[in-house]
């Protein structure tokens, strides 16, 4: 009979070692090695030959109509999701301490309950007061939603296959255990097993399933890697939990895309949807501040209009400081060599400061313009026309590049009251007349500082001018 081994797993990866490790060869964290006992099979190994399985059947054949999609009756949450739940599929929602996770999904359970039928809530980390006092204060009522308050995974994969639900929750995937493991709950063997299980079962009964998955101080979610391959979908609650403004992104999602954004409101009420993000991003902008730039981006197939940001200031360090908050730092570090070649602006010597208002990332090349706008203004004291939005990639040349659904950004900024937009020449060869908006064609990032400053000049005295 074989013996237990004794293996040391790290916790971020996976990685296993016979031996315990202070740093992880495969991720490089340290100190996240845990000892595991890792048992044999109990039954006869067997070819896989000789497993049953299901028989091949032909693509065409397999009705979708069966199984449609799920809305969880909240709209920001079923655009990020790709239209509403998918019966047996896997959603990983993982996000900091206090972000505001079991609030949605309570909300969204309640919901579900009252259109959809039973939703099952497990809750291995609160007690069923706790829950509760929750529902309480959220006001949640339904008679439907039934929770059950256990770690252990096997009773709660018993109670699912005894009585499918519509949707199980199970809040959270590092918690619950299963106790024919020796390992402790929370680690790699525990995390993957318990998820696989789950796996298995919701996809044989087309039972939808939210996971909710801690985050490490990294802001990744706790456990290997693993577990985001075994899920569908992977949501991360975005935000500061000391602010009201909350945002849900997905960066995996094998029923959707992965670039929209769902803007929520966090109150006394629980989590509520952003009707307009775009006028609530915009609404403590200071108009006619310097360093302070509108640009049109899109996510997914919403445009959204965003404050961007610049203090340039002179620097008293030997080598000045560059801080960017919600843009690449690689992106704006290009930007700033852009404007000292191309423009003949000194900002070796000064600190620079980038921040996109409202806490929204922009990870799209458009808000290029922008940024250089902004930093432009700020170093030179001069206000940006508040009515003017920004739009446009800056090459390493300094040409402006043409950028995707230019149209739909300026009718976002035209429904917000604004007049002027400087876009790229290149995308107003292909696009119609975005009503009485004055569109600014600008070819270079010379002619783009032209048109956002008002000069009048033209040649190369202005870069001049400005860099003083």
């Amino acid at each position: 009979m074989s013996k237990s081994a004794t293996i040391f797993s790290c916790q971020t990866c996976g990685h296993s070692s016979q031996k315990w490790l202070g740093r992880c060869p495969a991720c490089g964290e340290w100190n996240s090695f845990v000892q595991e006992v890792v048992r044999p099979s109990s039954g006869p190994s067997q070819r896989l030959t000789s497993l049953p399985g299901n028989d091949p059947i032909a693509l065409s054949s397999i009705d979708l109509s069966e199984h449609p999609r799920l809305p969880t009756g909240i709209g920001e949450l079923d655009r990020v999701l790709g239209g509403g739940l998918v019966p047996g599929g896997l959603v990983l929602v993982g996000g900091d301490p206090g972000i505001g996770k079991s609030t949605l999904l309570l909300q969204v359970a309640d919901r579900l309950a009252n259109g959809r039928g039973e939703v099952l809530y497990a809750s291995a980390e609160e007690s069923a007061h706790q829950v509760r006092l929750r529902a309480e204060r959220l006001d949640l009522h339904s008679d439907r939603l039934l929770l059950l308050p256990e770690t252990d995974i096997g009773a709660i994969l018993r109670h699912v296959e005894g009585n499918p639900p519509a949707c199980l929750i199970v809040d959270s995937i590092q918690t619950v255990y299963d106790p024919d493991l020796d390992s402790a709950p929370g680690t790699v063997s525990q995390v993957r097993h318990c998820a696989s299980r789950i796996m298995r079962l919701v996809k044989d009964l087309h039972v939808a399933t939210f996971l909710v998955g801690h985050v490490t101080k990294e802001g990744l979610i706790a456990g290997p890697r693993v577990l985001e391959h075994i899920v569908d979908t992977v949501l991360y609650f975005e935000g500061d939990s000391r602010h009201i403004y909350r945002i849900v992104r997905s960066v995996k999602n094998r029923f959707g895309s992965t670039d929209e954004i769902g803007i929520f409101e966090m109150s006394d009420a629980g989590l509520t949807e952003v009707a307009n993000p775009s006028a609530m991003l915009l609404s403590e902008r200071a108009e006619h501040a310097a360093g302070s730039v509108v640009v049109a981006v899109m996510e997914g197939t919403r445009p959204l209009l965003l404050e961007m940001q610049a203090l340039v200031a002179p620097s008293y360090l030997a080598a000045p400081r560059r801080s960017e908050t919600g843009v690449d730092h690689n992106r704006a570090g290009l930007i700033f060599a852009v404007l000292e070649k191309r423009l003949g602006m000194r900002l070796s010597n000064q600190d620079i400061f980038v921040n996109v208002a409202g806490g929204i990332k922009v990870l799209e090349p458009a808000a290029d313009l922008a940024i250089a706008m902004a930093v432009v203004s700020s170093a030179n004291g001069l206000p940006v026309d508040p009515f003017t939005v920004v739009i446009g990639e800056i090459g390493l040349s300094g040409e402006v590049r043409a950028v995707s659904q230019v149209e739909r950004r300026l009718l976002e900024a035209r429904r917000l009251g604004f007049s002027r937009a400087v876009a790229p020449a290149r995308s107003m060869e292909r696009m119609s007349a975005v009503g009485d908006m004055e569109i600014l064609p600008a070819a270079t990032v010379s002619e783009a500082v032209d048109h956002a400053f008002a000069l009048a000049s033209k040649g190369p005295e202005k870069a001049q001018r400005l860099a003083r």
